[in-house]
């Protein structure tokens, strides 16, 4: 594993634990050479899906897109890494058991706009503006005042 601080390839693993309800190992490591501990994440490789975009072409299904695509949205957000890979995750389970050759793009930014729903509601609106391709300001406060109205819904209903 390459240190993402200094580029050693040398490491030594110091924790080991499989991730709750994933098919995914989380490992803690040490890098060798500047001693600055780091995590990553090992998966099994799953058959490779393809992703339906709007105009119909075909691309493989990038995890790594889904990642970088939620990490924009969370930007100076209260919220860990470990949340967004537990999303990633999430998703991709849910798309692998729900799908087997192809995926509608559609599906997978609704699942994100869910997801970031439940984590924090900043990085559901980022997402959406990007997603849903806001393109005035008219279009944008329409998307805020449904999001306040189903926010007071989902309260209301939280403390009955």
């Amino acid at each position: 594993m390459k240190c993402p601080f200094c580029g050693s390839f040398e490491d030594q693993v110091l924790d080991s634990r499989p991730i709750e309800h994933l098919p995914a190992v989380r490992r803690r490591r040490e890098c060798s050479g500047c001693k600055k501990r780091y995590t990553t994440f090992e998966r099994p490789e799953e058959i490779s899906l393809m992703v339906v975009k709007s105009d119909q072409s075909r691309q493989p299904f990038d995890r790594k897109k889904i990642w970088e695509g939620i990490d924009r949205a969370c930007r100076k957000r209260p919220i860990a890494v470990e949340t967004i890979d537990k999303i990633v995750s999430e998703i991709e389970n849910e798309l692998t058991g729900e799908y087997v050759m192809e995926i509608p793009s559609s599906v997978i930014g609704q699942k994100i706009l869910d997801k970031l729903w439940d984590v924090d509601l900043v990085a559901y609106i980022r997402f959406a503006s990007v997603y849903r391709k806001f393109g005035d300001i008219d279009t944008f406060m329409a998307e805020l005042k449904k999001l306040k109205k189903e926010h007071i819904k989902r309260q209301l209903k939280n403390n009955k």
